[in-house]
């Protein structure tokens, strides 16, 4: 069956309700424990399905209801990672964080999020994204007593991410994305090791692969950082042209509101471009013209076949009434442009 043109998704987290977790911030801890967590979890994915399936979203995920943070969640169900141990570092040379400690051989016992993607997949008939934080991300998550090597704790992450998301296509996910914000920081390292890394996560799959790049959630430490990049933001200059050249299908990028000019996203050529025309760093909601504008200025540069529209990044910190307003946006945005692109 051949799909609409412009289909529309969401990059990763929509607010958790109240009864699950403190709304508005983020990686609050859980209200609820044991088996009542459990089913608390899968109800907020019902209800951010829901959400997304009333606003008219194609492309839809869990909105990442099962696990307080897009890195950290997934590192705790590994072997070889101390979190009682906390040592500081620098997180993408912007903020310091006390953060786990890798004491030894890492490993993944057992699947992570297989059976949540297995109740996603039974909750709706649409097409489901899962998403994984990245190798380099991860690395840059932790402080590492054991490797003492970022390349070869990231080729360790890798190979366990690729052993997951097998696992997660075999349970029917359509698209799996991976998250590198760390992309916007390292260029030698992506350079060097963090493309590759990046392909040996998604090794072997049948489904789409992406990967998501942005500026982060809106928080201050993030805000105070986009202030020093001046009146351009190109970052995406440096990592564009590798993953045209990599074997993962789509990329995901910040773009409404932000610094990034426009052309860059024809550095991309070939790919899928998610592009991000809803603003998660405001509890502004979008008007749907603003976002078909956004979506308008991204068709001189990508094919309306490989153009997603999608969020800037996660909206977990926002209020669940705001969200559910920057959907239908999303939705009504892409509609005007796809109306006009069914005209011509």
């Amino acid at each position: 069956m051949k799909t609409k043109p412009l289909p529309t998704t969401i990059t990763g987290s929509l607010p958790k309700p109240a009864w699950l977790a403190e709304p508005e911030k983020l990686w609050s801890p859980w209200k609820l424990a044991d088996a009542i967590l459990r089913e608390g979890k899968r109800d907020a994915v019902r209800l951010v399905l829901r959400d997304q399936e009333q606003a008219g979203i194609d492309i839809v995920s869990d909105g990442e209801q099962t696990r307080q943070h897009f890195v950290t969640t997934f590192i705790e169900h590994l072997d070889g990672v101390d979190f009682q141990r906390r040592e500081t570092i620098r997180i993408r040379d912007r903020y310091d964080a006390d953060v786990p400690v890798v004491t030894g051989p890492v490993s993944r016992p057992k699947p992570v999020y297989v059976e949540d993607a297995h109740f996603l997949r039974a909750e709706t008939n649409k097409r489901i994204k899962f998403t994984l934080p990245g190798p380099m991300t991860m690395v840059d998550t932790l402080y590492d007593d054991h490797y003492q090597s970022r390349e070869q704790l990231a080729w360790v992450f890798a190979e366990i991410l690729n052993d997951e998301a097998r696992e997660l296509e075999a349970a029917g996910v359509d698209i799996i994305q991976f998250d590198e914000p760390a992309f916007n920081v390292f260029f030698e390292e992506v350079r060097s090791w963090g493309i590759k890394t990046l392909e040996r996560a998604a090794e072997g799959l049948a489904c789409k692969t992406a990967v998501h790049i942005c500026y982060g959630y809106g928080i201050k430490a993030n805000m105070d950082w986009k202030k020093t990049l001046g009146a351009e933001w190109r970052q995406y200059e440096e990592t564009f042209p590798l993953l045209r050249e990599s074997a993962i299908d789509q990329v995901s990028l910040e773009c409404h509101n932000s610094r990034v000019p426009i052309e860059l996203i024809g550095l991309l050529e070939g790919k899928d471009v998610l592009v991000g025309a809803i603003d998660v760093a405001t509890d502004k909601i979008e008007t749907p013209e603003e976002v078909a504008a956004t979506l308008r200025k991204a068709l001189n540069y990508v094919t309306p076949e490989h153009l997603y529209p999608c969020t800037n990044c996660g909206m977990v910190p926002l209020a669940r009434t705001v969200a559910q307003g920057k959907l239908k946006a999303l939705v009504k945005g892409a509609e005007l442009v796809r109306s006009e692109l069914n005209n011509t």
